[in-house]
C-alpha cells in the first residue's frame, strides 16, 4: 500500500464529471490496483476513487488513473507532504460475526434458494484478494460468485465486483456471474448491483434457520 499526503485537486471524467478543488488530501494506492482520494472525515469512505482493474500513470505534478472503460481520475498535485509505501502482506480476510457466518452456512446447505438449479462448488473460495463466500453453479452450468452480508451496502457490492473482475480472468471459471445476498439491501446498493449486472437476493434469516422451505424476494 502506498500512502501519499498531497495538496491536490481531482477531476473525475466519465459518465458524469466531478471536481474536488485544491486541498490537502490523502491518496491511497492499494496492491489490488485501486486508487482512492480521502479527506480527514467521512470515516473510511473516499471522496472519489477508481476500482481495479485500472492503470496509474504518474507525471510531473499529475496522476492519471484510467479504468477499463476509459473513465479517468486526473489528480493535479501542487505539493507532496508525505509519500510512503508499505507491504502489508496477505490479509487473512474478514472474520464474520455469528449471524453472518451462520447465514453463509445455511445458504451453502440450501443453495437452491439463491436461484433455480444452484449447486455449491465451494465455501470460502480462495482468491488473491480474499475468499469468496460461496462459489456455485446455476441451473445452466454458469459459475456464480455469491457475497453474503447481514446488511447489504455499497461496500459489499464493491467487494463482489472486485471478486468478479478477478474470477473472470480465470478461463476455467469464466464467465462468472454475481449474486449479492443479504437480510436487508439498501436501495443505493441494489441500484449499483443492478447497474453492474449483479443479482440481489434478500433472505429472511429466521425463516431460513427454522424452515425447510424459505420464501425469498428476488430482484
Amino acid at each position: 500500500m502506498r500512502l501519499v499526503i498531497a495538496k491536490c485537486q481531482v477531476d473525475y471524467v466519465g459518465r458524469l464529471t466531478a471536481h474536488l478543488p485544491m486541498a490537502l488530501r490523502l491518496l491511497l494506492v492499494k496492491a489490488d490496483g485501486s486508487v482512492s482520494v480521502h479527506a480527514d472525515d467521512r470515516a473510511y469512505k473516499p471522496l472519489n476513487w477508481m476500482s481495479p482493474p485500472c492503470t496509474l500513470v504518474e507525471g510531473p505534478g499529475r496522476w492519471t488513473v484510467t479504468n477499463r472503460t476509459d473513465e479517468q481520475l486526473i489528480i493535479e498535485i501542487a505539493e507532496v507532504v508525505h509519500d510512503v509505501q508499505h507491504d502489508l502482506g496477505v490479509d487473512p480476510g474478514l472474520v464474520k460475526n455469528g449471524v453472518e457466518a451462520h447465514l453463509q452456512a445455511l445458504l451453502a446447505e440450501h443453495t437452491g434458494v439463491l436461484g433455480p438449479g444452484f449447486t455449491l462448488i465451494r465455501r470460502e473460495y480462495p482468491t488473491a484478494i480474499g475468499p469468496v463466500d460461496l462459489l456455485c453453479r446455476d441451473g445452466d452450468g454458469v459459475t456464480v460468485a455469491v457475497e453474503i452480508k447481514r446488511r447489504g451496502e455499497i461496500d459489499g457490492v464493491e467487494q463482489l465486483t472486485r471478486y468478479l473482475d478477478l474470477l473472470n480472468r480465470d478461463p476455467q471459471l469464466a464467465p462468472v456471474r454475481g449474486v449479492f445476498a443479504a437480510q436487508q439491501i439498501k436501495p443505493q446498493a441494489h441500484t449499483l448491483a443492478t447497474d453492474r449486472g449483479i443479482r440481489c437476493v434478500t433472505v429472511d434469516y429466521d425463516e431460513l434457520r427454522g424452515a425447510d422451505s424459505v420464501e425469498l424476494r428476488l430482484f
